[in-house]
């Protein structure tokens, strides 16, 4: 059998290296947009995460013509009102380093005994013929008092995983591909992936 192109639609190689470990097994190659169109983009101008994520897999499908995989995720703090949320990305500001957005996360809870946080994932997968399937991954945590690890990316170094003496940023990759939102998510996605490639 002939493996199936699966076009993700992120420009991030943090979470390509996620997504093809967490997918290893099915009958899919994992190729990232930016191979094909390095200037692809997409507005996330949606106010959920399925939003956000079915509008970026529907867009790459039509685009290169394969089924496609894009996500959406966010860290909702407690004490903040669940923000950043679905705007962690342009939290402070599409072009301020993630670096800066995690110290205006730690500035913002100074003095707050609550620290209770999580981080959400929504996968999407859309073929080129607009059908479209989501599913959706949490993983529960508190944010910590600076940031710790060199591991992943985003928020991770401020999240302490629940469970876990540790941030994500912290943790073995292994142990991470286990029990991240993005992992709980794609694992999901895997059982809708391998029912979909009866259908090509």
């Amino acid at each position: 059998m002939d493996f199936l192109k699966l076009v993700v639609a992120t420009q991030n190689p943090g979470k390509i290296r996620e997504i093809r470990e967490i997918l290893k097994g099915l009958n899919y190659v994992v190729i990232p947009i930016f191979e094909l169109y390095p200037d692809f983009e997409v507005e996330e101008d949606g106010q959920t995460y399925a939003e956000n994520a079915s509008k970026k897999a529907i867009a790459a499908a039509r685009l290169t013509g394969h089924m496609a995989l894009a996500d959406d995720s966010g860290l909702e703090v407690k004490a903040l009102g669940g923000a950043p949320g679905v705007f962690s990305a342009r939290f402070g500001g599409k072009s301020l380093p993630q670096s800066e957005k995690n110290r205006l996360i730690l500035e913002s809870l100074k003095g707050v005994s609550d620290r209770s946080a999580r981080f959400v994932c929504v996968v999407a997968v859309a073929t080129p013929g607009g059908q479209v399937k989501t599913a959706e991954g949490i993983c529960k945590g508190s944010i910590g008092f600076k940031e710790q690890g060199s591991g992943g990316f985003g928020y991770d170094p401020i999240f302490i995983v629940e469970g876990y003496q540790k941030t994500m940023a912290e943790l073995e990759p292994e142990v991470k591909n286990k029990i991240s939102h993005r992992a709980r998510a794609l694992r999901k996605i895997r059982e809708i992936l391998s029912s979909l490639q009866d259908t090509f």
